[in-house]
C-alpha cells in the first residue's frame, strides 16, 4: 500500500501534527474539518447550520483539489457538541448528499478543537 499526504491550497490548514488528506491506494481519508474560514483562519459564527455549511464547503474544496466530488465519500463521521442540534444539521447535510447516501455516524461530544460545533471527517473512494 502506497501513502501519499494530500495537501490542498484553499482550505484551512490543519490545527495540529495531522494532514488534510492522506490517500492510500484508492481511498481518501480526510481529517476532521472545523467551519474554519480558510481566508480568516476563524470559526465561522452564526451558529449550527453556518458552521455545518462552512464544513462541508471545506470538504468539498479538499475533494475537487484531490481530484474527488461530495458523491465519492463512501463514510461521514459527524461529531457534534450538541445532540439538540441533530436535525438542523440534518436539513444542511442533505444539501449537499441528494442521493445515494454514504454510511454516517453521529456523535456528540463535549467539546471540539477551537470552540467548533461541529466537525466532519470522511473517507472518500477513487
Amino acid at each position: 500500500m502506497k501513502k501519499r499526504i494530500i495537501k490542498v491550497t484553499g482550505c484551512p490548514e490543519a490545527v495540529g501534527p495531522y494532514s488534510q488528506a492522506v490517500r492510500a491506494n484508492d481511498l481518501l481519508f480526510v481529517s476532521g474539518n472545523l467551519a474554519i474560514d480558510a481566508q480568516t483562519g476563524k470559526i465561522v459564527e452564526g451558529g449550527i447550520e453556518k458552521q455545518t455549511h462552512m464544513v462541508l464547503k471545506n470538504i468539498t474544496v479538499l475533494l475537487n483539489g484531490a481530484g474527488l466530488n461530495m458523491s465519492d465519500i463512501i463514510k461521514t463521521t459527524i461529531f457534534i457538541k450538541d445532540m439538540n442540534d441533530f436535525s438542523k444539521v440534518n436539513s444542511v447535510y442533505a444539501e449537499y448528499f441528494t442521493s445515494d447516501y454514504p454510511a454516517r455516524s453521529t456523535v456528540e461530544v463535549s467539546r471540539l478543537p477551537k470552540d467548533a460545533l461541529i466537525e466532519i471527517e470522511c473517507i472518500a473512494k477513487y
